[in-house]
């Protein structure tokens, strides 16, 4: 096992009292099971399939009883913020639904829904991956105006995600739909919701630092913006995921827009499903996470197709058999409404305002059993 050293950067603009110690960034440690790669993300790799990431010195602020009570705390606060910025209504949601109505999120193409047999009229169903599209029709079905919006909490099971300090198979988040016009359909309208939701995450923030005394001020004043091209031309000789981690430790907070269409590279960005995002007005809200030292995705949004670019995605990714689909049908014959809307995961933001090192010191889910070890070596109490 090869031994490699990183100090994260000092950043003027992060109070690391967050991480326990005044005035300076822990050290923290590269453990690479094989080959050295790149020396920008800390690894200590305890399986063939699992990237474990264990901070050096890294002990839990607060026990596992006062890390529940202090997750409602987020959830609750956040939660309300977020609705007073978007003017959102909480709504009811699907567990599962129909493969053949096309609401199910495809997420890059090649992850497979849980699916289950019905008793009950010989039917099948499929567990939400996310419900981006159906967001959408329900917006429509419960009358929401321009304006308005909604947001559910959403449970899903994603059984190819490859785990890891921040990834799980149990995915919880907040996901939200606003409705807005067909002019509204801007950049400009991306960039104003951005700031909107970033407005919650650091106010919520802002009352987490207030509430526990060893959680300081990561997140800087504004978020900065710059598309996926743009993030290619400046760190041509690097991964998607390294030019986010670059990008991200100079800014401390980054939107990076326009993911799912080829860059003049030939690749992506990264993957995205063909039939929710609008690929020209979407992003990713990204920060750094200086416990990790990792750029660290908070939410996807963007403003939805139309029936132009839907129909033009599809054809991209090869998938225009959907648009015989129930959703992508009304989508064409323009029966939904124009909207915007996201994601935001709950326990990954919980993770981050509450300085946590894995995320099932949050969430309870299944682990690989060495992960399991390792981690209570390390004092990584996991659910």
């Amino acid at each position: 096992m090869k031994l490699f050293f990183h100090f994260p950067p000092n950043n003027d603009m992060m109070d690391t009292g967050s991480i326990k110690r005044k005035g300076k960034m822990p050290l923290f440690w590269h453990f690479m099971a094989a080959e050295k790669t790149e020396n920008w993300m800390l690894h200590r790799k305890v399986s063939t399939t699992m990237n474990f990431i264990v901070p050096a010195g890294y002990t839990p602020d607060i026990d596992l009883k006062e890390t529940q009570i202090a997750i409602k705390v987020v959830k609750d606060f956040f939660q309300k913020e977020l609705t007073k910025q978007l003017n959102l209504t909480r709504v009811s949601a699907p567990l599962f639904v129909t493969p053949e109505s096309g609401l199910n999120d495809n997420l890059n193409g090649v992850e497979r829904p849980v699916a289950f047999d019905i008793k009950e009229g010989g039917r099948k169903a499929e567990i939400v991956h996310s419900l981006a599209k159906w967001k959408r029709y329900a917006l429509k079905q419960y009358g929401f105006q321009p304006g308005e919006g909604l947001y559910t909490d959403m449970n899903a099971i994603r059984r190819d995600e490859d785990t890891d300090n921040i990834h799980s198979i149990y995915v919880d988040q907040w996901d939200w739909e606003k409705v807005i016009t067909k002019e509204e359909r801007t950049r400009g309208t991306l960039e104003e919701t951005v700031r909107a939701v970033y407005k919650a995450l650091k106010i919520t923030e802002d009352y987490m630092a207030y509430e526990y005394d060893y959680i300081g001020h990561v997140l800087p004043e504004h978020i900065e913006f710059i598309t996926s091209q743009e993030l290619e031309d400046l760190y041509p000789d690097l991964t998607p995921k390294q030019r986010e981690y670059e990008i991200v430790k100079l800014h401390g907070a980054v939107f990076i827009e326009q993911i799912g269409g080829k860059l003049k590279s030939g690749e992506p960005h990264d993957g995205r499903a063909p039939d929710y995002d609008d690929w020209k007005l979407n992003g990713d809200i990204i920060v750094y996470y200086p416990v990790l030292d990792i750029a660290l995705e908070l939410s996807s949004m963007g403003i939805r197709v139309d029936e132009i670019s839907l129909h033009e995605q599809l054809k991209a990714a090869g998938c225009e058999e959907r648009e015989k689909l129930a959703f992508q049908k009304a989508l064409l014959h323009g029966e939904l409404p124009y909207t915007i809307g996201g994601g935001i995961g709950q326990s990954r933001i919980c993770m981050f305002f509450l300085r946590k090192a894995h995320i099932g010191e949050i969430q309870s889910s299944l682990w690989p059993d060495e992960v399991r070890e390792e981690a209570k070596k390390a004092g990584i109490p996991l659910l």
